[in-house]
């Protein structure tokens, strides 16, 4: 089978053989594949500088199987390069996609939510906000994509719609509900219905990013969402997670 020019990123790559890698990629139309690059650790490939990722790329192959054979890559419209923690925090969406997706399996949708979110990452905004804004976005939309979608538009127990000032207890099992104290939520997570129509409308940004409350949405998304991403991510810790981690603490000491 002969794929040609499709729009793709690298999610991660590896050497092979001699002078050769093995590439995990992520395309629009054909989902996540694995194509081996002949040739492209020699010095004088002119893939040396393109199979990059966060780059996008066209990208064409052929052949059968699981693994087939990269014959054509072409560099799109480059991005500003991302730097310090825009970097690890790029690396972890690679690690999401590696981790969840199933190969072969086309989400085009998903593609452009991974393209935005990195065109956002290289944009001229250094606030943190904004880019754990954006990351908490795109996780979201990415649970969505896969069938394990957040409820988000209504509280459970009574099917009523969600209101902004009301305190719900989550349970990834089953969304959201209304409770009287905060003791009574035993099994779940204490969020907001703002942090909940945030999610549901893609509105977590803020002009003013650090008022007290978009702080508590953002502190009450991420914890939402974690939870709801570790029951498919397994036990096995993510590696950007730790790097980010580790660059923490150097940058304490």
């Amino acid at each position: 089978m002969r794929q040609s020019l499709q729009a793709s990123y690298v999610l991660h790559s590896r050497p092979y053989r001699n002078t050769s890698k093995l590439l995990d990629i992520f395309s629009r139309e054909q989902g996540r594949r694995v194509l081996v690059a002949r040739g492209a650790r020699q010095g004088n490939s002119r893939l040396q500088g393109q199979l990059l990722p966060f780059i996008p790329l066209l990208l064409s192959w052929q052949g059968q199987g699981e693994v087939q054979t990269l014959t054509a890559a072409e560099t799109g419209t480059l991005l500003t390069p991302l730097k310090g923690r825009k970097v690890l925090t790029a690396f972890y969406l690679n690690e999401l996609l590696l981790r969840l997706l199933a190969r072969d399996d086309p989400h085009p949708a998903l593609y452009d939510a991974y393209a935005q979110t990195l065109q956002r990452l290289s944009g001229s905004s250094d606030r943190a906000s904004d880019e754990e804004a954006g990351l908490r976005l795109f996780e979201c939309f990415l649970l969505q994509e896969l069938g394990y979608g957040l409820v988000l538009d209504h509280e459970v127990s009574s099917g009523g719609v969600l209101q902004a000032q009301q305190l719900y207890c989550y349970q990834p099992e089953r969304g959201p509900w209304v409770i009287e104290s905060k003791q009574d939520c035993e099994n779940g997570l204490l969020v907001h219905g703002s942090t909940l129509l945030a999610l549901q409308q893609g509105d977590l940004y803020a002009a003013d990013a650090h008022t007290e409350h978009h702080n508590l949405m953002l502190r009450e998304a991420k914890m939402l969402i974690r939870i709801n991403l570790a029951r498919h991510l397994g036990a096995k810790p993510l590696q950007s997670r730790e790097l980010y981690i580790q660059q923490k603490q150097l940058l304490k000491s």
